[in-house]
């Protein structure tokens, strides 16, 4: 599965890649609870964990960028990928000057954008808003960006 975006309540959980035992993934789940209540649920996945354990959702924050560097340097497994935040570079329409969740495949401590994945118009848009929330957080701190 991929995430695009911003980790934020706008990422986008796409399964429009995965298969099950050969299956496309989209062809064995409702649509509806797909777009209805799993996308909402891995959108807001950091505020129920704060909200289950009444703290901090740290703790999975820092379970996930173990796992990320693991595969950043040692390698995501052949025929696989892992959704990493990179520089956008015009990947997949995502303009350049913001960190988007991309797939991505590593090796030798490098990754590379994973290239040439069909995008359905449902899937292009909740990109799209991921990427505008991303620039508007941008723009919002600008003036700091700026040398002085």
């Amino acid at each position: 599965m991929t995430i695009w975006g911003n980790h934020s309540s706008t990422q986008y959980p796409d399964i429009g890649q995965c298969t099950v035992k050969g299956k496309a993934a989209t062809s064995l789940v409702d649509q509806s609870w797909y777009r209805n209540t799993f996308i909402p649920d891995v959108q807001q996945r950091g505020a129920a964990i704060i909200k289950a354990r009444g703290a901090s959702s740290a703790a999975s924050a820092a379970s996930s960028a173990i796992d990320h560097m693991r595969d950043w340097a040692l390698g995501t497994p052949e025929g696989d990928w892992v959704s990493m935040s990179v520089p956008a570079d015009g990947s997949y329409g995502i303009g350049e000057g913001v960190i988007y969740s991309y797939p991505c495949v590593c090796k030798n401590g490098d990754y590379q954008i994973v290239k040439d994945l069909p995008i359905d118009e449902f899937s292009r848009e909740k990109m799209k808003a991921t990427e505008q929330e991303l620039r508007e957080e941008r723009a919002s701190i600008e003036d700091l960006l700026k040398a002085k």
